[in-house]
């Protein structure tokens, strides 16, 4: 049951707003509907924040067409925004994953732009904005989470400018050439200057950011620093943009690699698969930005060649549901189903499988078995915010055992520079770097493992969430 009410209004020193809110509904029957805390290193970083700061969480709730009170779970303030099915349909599914998501992945499919997906996007965004204002305490903090959300920091400062806002864009942020095909890219670029702070995931990403800020708004930009000037040149706000790369919860998944239900699931894994000399893992949302046809492609010309048999390796490749309601997600499920069921045709025996595909989504305790029993991690995104995925896998393996082949396009690339980097446009590129780590000495394998988990093990989410609001408090009190 929801249970107790939540603070009132007003009363919040921080609030996070995101397109989500960070619990899940569970139903034990018909009459009875509860909430779970969401799995995700957002909301653990941010957990003990909240419980610091009497803090809330502004999101959509889930369920189209429903409107709920404010609740409390797990010591968070929840406020729900209600959204209708066609705001879901424009906002959501049509200006965030048609358009932005598209053009911020450098256009691996063609972003589309309507009228009326950017008129559903602006009243969204306002109506969060809204919700954030009316829970917020006087200069509260206020942090808004990624691309569904870029003008929620103006309206928030249009409505209360006393407020602390930081903004954190967890996609790439594109280059001005390509942003510039955004017909609303003024827009976008003011909306969120009126954050004090602006994070991204690469260096590339807030340099990219700052070009279009002097581009396209005309910003006086000076080092990471962006001046807005009024119509006389006065300066009225200074916003910073600034590389904050994020990391995942180490300590739950170095936990759960170490418990012996784990690691029996692990042994069953392989044991299931006919315990081949090698095994290969794949896990992504079914998008077509993580390179699970050129993966593929790579992984059934190895196969072709000889270089690999079923009878000593195997992929499995976890390929979870997404967005299925967009064409462009419709059709890459029909391309992959394609292009494994043609590969396991070609190549299965009656005792052995080349591909095992899993399109589900799986908790984290089967996710970290996966990670033990694999001993190649094929990560071939062709452009990536972050990739945790790479980080979960480096982190689970405390035995310093194991490869990462690792996209050069993931922004985990920046950091985990002792993976084996690859470009996945280019397939014999890719078949090679793939066939090194299957052949990778126990040595190098140990050295190239020790350096990664040094990194990851040093530099986790809370850190990230940490470093983050610091920065966010130095900047605001600039003001």
């Amino acid at each position: 049951m929801i249970g107790k009410p939540a603070l009132h209004p007003g009363s919040s020193d921080f609030i996070v707003v995101s397109n989500r809110l960070p619990v899940d509904r569970v139903s034990t029957d018909i009459d009875d509907a509860g909430w779970r805390r969401s799995p995700g290193g957002l909301v653990t970083a941010l957990a003990p924040v909240m419980a610091a700061k009497e803090g809330a969480w502004v999101g959509w709730h889930g369920a189209p067409d429903e409107e709920l009170e404010p609740f409390r779970h797990d010591d968070m303030d929840l406020i729900p925004v209600a959204l209708t099915a066609d705001e879901v349909e424009l906002y959501y599914e049509g200006f965030s994953n048609a358009t932005l998501w598209p053009l911020y992945h450098d256009v691996i499919a063609p972003p589309e732009f309507h009228r009326t997906w950017w008129d559903a996007y602006r009243k969204v965004n306002r109506r969060f904005a809204q919700a954030a204002a009316n829970s917020a305490a006087p200069n509260a903090t206020v942090w808004v989470q990624d691309y569904q959300l870029q003008l929620v920091p103006r309206y928030l400062r249009q409505l209360r400018p006393d407020l602390r806002i930081g903004f954190f864009n967890h996609i790439p942020f594109p280059p001005p050439e390509i942003f510039a095909q955004l017909p609303w890219r003024r827009d976008i670029i003011s909306g969120l200057l009126d954050a004090d702070l602006i994070g991204f995931q690469r260096p590339s990403d807030s340099a990219n950011f700052l070009r279009s800020a002097r581009r396209f708004v005309g910003a006086g930009v000076k080092a990471s620093q962006v001046q807005i000037k009024d119509l006389d040149g006065k300066v009225v706000h200074i916003s910073r943009a600034a590389p904050f790369p994020i990391s995942i919860d180490v300590t739950k998944i170095a936990e759960l690699a170490l418990r012996p239900d784990v690691i029996a699931r692990s042994k069953q894994i392989r044991a299931d698969l006919g315990n081949p000399k090698t095994i290969l893992l794949g896990v992504n949302r079914l998008d077509y930005t993580k390179g699970i046809t050129h993966r593929l492609k790579a992984y059934g010309e190895l196969l072709s060649d000889g270089d690999l048999t079923v009878e000593d390796a195997a992929l499995i490749q976890v390929a979870s549901p997404s967005r299925e309601r967009v064409e462009s997600y419709r059709l890459l499920r029909e391309e992959v189903d394609g292009m494994v069921g043609r590969i396991n045709g070609q190549f299965d025996t009656t005792s052995n499988t080349a591909i095992r595909y899993l399109h589900h989504s799986y908790p984290v305790e089967e996710m970290v078995a996966l990670y033990l029993a694999s001993d190649v991690m094929l990560v071939t995104s062709l452009r990536d915010g972050m990739n945790l995925v790479a980080k979960e896998y480096v982190a689970a393996r405390g035995n310093n055992t194991g490869a990462l082949v690792l996209s050069e396009f993931t922004g985990a690339a920046d950091q985990l520079k002792s993976a084996l980097l690859v470009n996945p446009h280019d397939i014999d590129g890719l078949k090679s770097a793939i066939m090194r780590a299957v052949r990778l000495s126990p040595g190098e394998s140990s050295r190239r493992m020790r350096a990664m988990r040094r990194q990851v093990l040093s530099n986790d989410v809370q850190r990230w969430s940490d470093e983050f609001l610091a920065t966010l408090q130095q900047e605001a009190e600039l003001q």
